[in-house]
């Protein structure tokens, strides 16, 4: 997957040094006057002049635009990698395998189904199984907004993860006590690093109705989403 932890020493330089200045003109502004001169060519005529308190307000509001903008770099850097899990999360829940497409989950990994949206009759005598499902109900991944061609969904959708080889062969049926869900080939989708992400229109709420596959094997309900921040500055803290 790809690492934007990897821009972290660059950020954490460029926060250090924002704070090296920021924090002690904040406390008190004379401090960074002082040793500022000590850099300049030409110093200042009187370094111990007290500064005004129209210098001090500048100086002060300046440190603290400073220390948001350090805030925000690493948020910034956060919310990348809040990204870019929750699309790998997602897409391994739905049966991806870790491959190059894990290099950025949100463009190459995972992303919404541009052909096909699980309609239509099953002709094959030996369908293929889908293992997994998710419903989206009152609470809304929050992935959904990052990858490529993201589902348009309601309180009703459905959400079926396949490899793109096998998104057109999708087929969903209604009945009164299930919905059943398979892939209309006769022959197993083969492993992939990357998810079709197909969101089927329900003409009625799942309700109690069962979910199932080839067999009447009942699928499995995942609800993948994106870590949570304290969750990912945790990992950014650890290393991990």
């Amino acid at each position: 997957m790809r690492n934007y932890w990897a821009l972290l020493p660059a950020i954490a330089v460029i926060v250090g040094l924002l704070l090296l200045y920021a924090v002690p003109t904040l406390i008190n502004p004379q401090w960074t006057k002082t040793v500022l001169n000590l850099f300049r060519q030409f110093p200042e005529d009187d370094e111990s002049r007290e500064l005004g308190p129209q210098q001090l307000r500048s100086r002060r509001m300046l440190a603290g635009l400073l220390v948001v903008g350090a805030l925000a770099l690493v948020g910034f850097n956060v919310a990348l990698n809040r990204e870019a899990n929750g699309c790998y999360t997602a897409a391994r829940a739905f049966g991806a395998i870790h491959g190059k497409a894990a290099k950025d989950p949100c463009i190459t990994m995972l992303y919404g189904t541009f052909i096909g949206d699980g309609t239509g009759p099953a002709f094959e005598k030996n369908p293929q199984p889908v293992p997994a499902y998710q419903l989206v109900q009152k609470k809304h991944p929050s992935y959904l907004r990052w990858m490529q061609n993201g589902p348009k969904y309601d309180d009703k959708n459905l959400l079926i993860g396949t490899s793109l080889e096998c998104a057109m062969d999708l087929r969903v049926t209604e009945a009164d006590d299930k919905i059943t869900v398979l892939i209309d080939a006769d022959t197993p989708c083969p492993p992939s690093d990357n998810v079709s992400l197909t969101a089927v229109q329900l003409e009625r709420p799942v309700g109690d109705r069962k979910l199932v596959t080839v067999g009447d094997k009942e699928m499995q309900r995942i609800d993948p989403d994106a870590a949570s921040w304290p969750k990912v500055l945790g990992k950014l803290v650890t290393g991990g």
